[in-house]
């Protein structure tokens, strides 16, 4: 199947993988390990039998190759977890579920979840988890009710795989600043919304607002988010989204006074103006989103957007005509969108179904039920096989598989 494919060129490196192959179990002797639980003290030493109270006693303790590893249950904040030391290309630092045990990181106390209308949040505040640091593997928290779920800035070579981060009050996740070489994998991001700004800006994950090269999206699922699913807003630097789902955002789903969420399935740059940019979008799909499925939002870079499918979007399907812009579409299929595709000039549009001819509704493909791919995970976080979800029943090969 071309997705494995995809996965296995772009595939973490060995550094990595015995994190992401499964559940944070205690480390080797060769590493420190760090025990947090709800019932333990952070005045102990944070051993299986005595361990820490807190995951940001664990975060202040930790060096270079520690592992801190947090047994499940409900972490409520009263100040949102800072990390500012970094690991090294040898030797990260892992913070991560004790063995696939459910941990829920709870931002509901903090003051800045709940800064009203038109209010602020101090930047040290940003996220229940407010990240400043590189080479960092953080996987398997559940992150709720925060001021932001997860917030970095100026991080570079981290890893964040299957994170859910749902119901917060900004975005799920945001990386900006200068960061690089960031990989967010299998995230699940959900629910999010911002009651200060009524809705403009709480998207599932956002790559904004800064620069560096190397950013990989992968496996994503981002859904019923107040803004958008994803958005590459004043991103300098290009970034790869692959295998990735975003549907029914943009709705106003809290009552909001003065709607201005935007509802774009994956929003492409932007800005005032928007710098040109050459992100990569593939294998992916966009579906009953309150916009666009896919849209260039102004960006005029070389935007690669490959095989990928769009269904029963409130406006178009791609959304690529920029004056000046050099977007590429290649392969992709739009299905029962309000408009398949809008391209401009210096677009270059090929092989997709608005270049094939013919009439493309849901009776062309297989399946337009997404329940397969919006159901569990597999055991390893990747996405559950749909492998009828959007499939041309003409055997042309476009659009995304899973």
């Amino acid at each position: 199947m071309r997705k494995t494919a995809i996965r296995t060129a772009a595939a973490v490196g060995a550094a990595w993988a015995a994190t992401l192959a499964g559940p944070l179990s205690p480390a080797s002797a060769a590493t420190t390990t760090l025990v947090v639980a709800t019932n333990g003290d952070d005045s102990g030493p944070g051993t299986p039998a005595r361990p820490l109270k807190t995951i940001q006693r664990a975060v202040d303790l930790a060096k270079p190759g520690d592992v801190i590893t947090v047994r499940g249950g409900r972490y409520a904040l009263t100040d949102n977890i800072t990390i500012t030391t970094s690991g090294t290309a040898s030797q990260p630092i892992t913070l991560g579920a004790y063995q696939g045990e459910r941990v829920i990181v709870d931002g509901e106390q903090l003051p800045a979840s709940h800064t009203p209308v038109g209010g602020s949040i101090p930047r040290a505040e940003r996220g229940a988890i407010h990240q400043e640091a590189s080479y960092w593997r953080i996987t398997g928290l559940e992150i709720v009710n925060g001021p932001y779920g997860v917030y970095c800035d100026g991080c570079d070579n981290n890893v964040f795989a299957r994170l859910s981060t749902h119901d917060n009050y900004e975005s799920g996740f945001q990386l900006q600043g200068a960061s690089g070489n960031n990989q967010i994998l299998d995230l699940d991001s959900y629910g999010n919304r911002d009651p200060r700004k009524n809705g403009e800006s709480a998207d599932g994950l956002a790559v904004k607002e800064g620069s560096g090269t190397g950013n990989v999206v992968r496996g994503a699922r981002l859904w019923n988010n107040v803004d958008d699913g994803f958005d590459a807003w004043k991103f300098a630097s290009p970034i790869t989204i692959e295998d990735t789902i975003a549907y029914g955002n943009g709705f106003n789903r809290w009552n909001f006074p003065d709607f201005a969420g935007d509802g774009n399935g994956f929003k492409m740059g932007g800005g005032s103006p928007a710098p040109a940019v050459g992100h990569t979008l593939r294998n992916s799909v966009a579906f009953k989103n309150a916009a666009h499925g896919v849209t260039d939002n102004g960006n005029p870079g070389a935007l690669a957007l490959t095989r990928n499918s769009t269904y029963a979007n409130a406006r178009t399907g791609f959304d690529a005509d920029v004056p000046g812009g050099r977007a590429v579409l290649t392969g992709n299929l739009s299905i029962a969108d309000a408009t398949a595709a809008a391209t401009g000039s210096g677009t270059v549009s090929k092989g997709n179904s608005w270049n094939l001819g013919g009439t493309w509704n849901a009776s062309s493909v297989l399946s337009t039920d997404p329940a397969p791919l919006t159901g569990s995970r597999e055991a390893d976080g990747s996405l559950p096989a749909a492998p009828s979800f959007l499939v041309p029943r003409s055997g042309a090969d476009i659009g995304a598989r899973f």
